[in-house]
């Protein structure tokens, strides 16, 4: 993805050329440049993460309520679940049942 030096705007390729949308501006395309480019087609999906021996691990504990057994303590961790210009979703762990849930569960 190439952005406009002049405006700002999300440039499209045509030809050998970078073209702005909203001002008509061009620069010519650096394949270097776009060979290091990461497409969302090829961005991998979020890694899994093991929170069995959280304790051991180092995260971090904070008070909230479990859902599931009425436990007020839970370990938490953020990961990013969705493309990288979204926010991370913090998860939570119970340090008594183990229920895992997100932030936004209801």
């Amino acid at each position: 993805m190439e952005f406009c030096d002049d405006c700002g705007s999300m440039m499209k390729t045509d030809g050998d050329h970078w073209v702005c949308g909203s001002c008509g501006a061009e620069k010519l395309r650096d394949s270097a440049k776009e060979a290091q480019m990461v497409t969302t087609q090829g961005q991998q999906k979020s890694e899994i993460v093991d929170v069995s021996d959280a304790e051991d691990k180092g995260l971090p504990t904070t008070k909230v309520h479990c859902p599931k057994c009425e436990n007020d303590r839970a370990y938490w961790y953020m990961q990013q679940i969705r493309s990288a210009d979204e926010s991370e979703t913090r998860f939570f762990v119970c340090t008594e049942c183990e229920h895992k849930w997100r932030e936004d569960d209801h």
